[in-house]
């Protein structure tokens, strides 16, 4: 199988970049994903799936304790599913990527046009080809492979491709919250070919740190929300250590933080000449695998409240702590689960090396399907890790082709299979 596997994904390469070409080509960024999912929707057709094509009820959505997103609207920005029934026997597997990409950016930073699809010297390039419009390539590919050497799985295959995911997996939650869920999940984010069981969850904050406005030829009758923002992000470094000297997993050994708390915004200030009154820190926290969003949040209010023993002011004018945004949930499947056990045989059996398994350093959509869907998931796929939300972002296709080879094998050994009748 593995022999007939590889020689059908070498006679469909070209075939299969310029599927990948496609994908790329179609900037779905945020509300721009219906071109792109009625692609994926046609290839899912194509394999015999029955596939729904909806548009997730924002205002539904809304209600739900897992729901995180920018907008509650998503008209023009339609998930898919495609589901192909085995012949039974078999277990389950849910496949699922996300078609919707970060903007590009400045194009001045870009030596081509950032949705050319352009292949160079092996390389993909365009903004999704690493994260991870490649991966649901490698899914699509895998699945054709094993239809097109003559085999029928035994358990149901779930391919999900779903919007969102960059801001908190509102697509794979409407997914699940439609009943879809199976024996386990892999989703081929770009993990280098890493694999990674567990995975940090993460929360956007926002601390607002109060002064006193005053003149700035008497700032010392004000108090500067800028000089007191500099000891709250001091003692944020301090939580931060906190937190990580507990993580004790190895898989998160070659990390040098693996929970970090990241500031991306400070805003303060309106005058040259005035003392500052207020600052808004806007950062995000890291949730460690087995940790809970609610956990973490108390943790850092807590901290927060000690801030008194750092500044008497605090006292009087305690910094302000929200949350707002983007969320995802933390997830963790068990290294000796079946599941790993049959994708690491074929890594080996594909790549002839061992695995490297790590426990990934940011969020995916894999939290939600452990966690809520009861689908333990696994991550892993092509794509280089160092340039997803670069400028000049790319893909080694021969990755690309890898991946899919061990999925496909993953697919019979996980689903088990018969042969398709002449």
């Amino acid at each position: 199988m593995k022999t007939q596997l590889h020689r059908w994904l070498e006679q469909h390469r070209e075939a299969g970049i310029e599927l990948l070409q496609q994908m790329v080509r179609l900037p779905s960024t945020q509300g721009n994903e219906q071109s792109v999912q009625l692609l994926v929707a046609e290839q899912l057709r194509e394999l015999g799936m029955v596939v729904e094509v909806w548009e997730p009820d924002g205002e539904a959505l809304g209600t739900h304790p897992y729901f995180y997103s920018p907008r509650t609207q998503f008209a023009g920005s339609p998930n898919v599913v495609g589901v192909c029934q085995g012949t039974g026997g078999g277990r389950s597997l849910l496949l699922n990527g996300h078609v919707d990409v970060v903007p590009a950016g400045s194009l001045a930073q870009w030596e081509r046009d950032p949705f050319s699809g352009a292949v160079v010297d092996g390389k993909l390039y365009g903004r999704g080809a690493t994260d991870m419009k490649g991966g649901n390539a490698a899914l699509l590919l895998a699945l054709q492979a094993v239809q097109g050497i003559g085999l029928k799985l035994r358990g149901d295959v779930i391919f999900q491709s779903v919007i969102e995911e960059e801001s908190g997996g509102a697509g794979t939650l409407a997914a699940i919250l439609q009943g879809y869920k199976a024996d386990a999940a892999l989703i081929p984010e770009p993990t280098n070919l890493r694999i990674f069981p567990k995975q940090q969850g993460s929360m956007w904050f926002r601390i607002e740190v109060k002064g006193r406005s005053a003149h700035g030829g008497t700032r010392y009758e004000g108090v500067s929300a800028i000089e007191k923002s500099m000891i709250v992000l001091s003692h944020l470094q301090e939580l931060e250590a906190q937190r990580n000297l507990r993580v004790t997993d190895p898989l998160y050994a070659g990390n040098p933080i693996p929970i970090p708390i990241n500031i991306g915004v400070i805003e303060g200030g309106s005058w040259p000449s005035s003392v500052p009154d207020v600052v808004k820190l806007e950062g995000r926290m890291g949730v460690a695998p087995e940790e809970k969003l609610d956990d973490a949040k108390g943790e850092m209010q807590k901290w927060l409240a000690l801030l008194p023993g750092k500044d008497p002011w605090f006292a009087s004018y305690p910094p302000e702590l929200t949350w707002f945004g983007a969320r995802w949930v933390p997830g963790s499947v068990d290294a000796s689960h079946p599941f790993m056990a049959v994708l690491m045989a074929q890594y080996r059996e594909v790549s002839g090396q061992e695995p490297v398994i790590e426990a990934s350093p940011w969020g995916t959509d894999g939290g939600l399907l452990t966690v809520l869907a009861d689908t333990p998931c696994i991550v892993f796929g092509p794509g280089v890790t160092q340039v997803a939300h670069y400028p000049n972002e790319y893909i080694v296709l021969d990755d690309v082709f890898q991946v899919a080879e061990i999925i496909a094998l993953t697919l019979l050994h996980w689903c088990g299979w018969d042969r398709m009748e002449a």
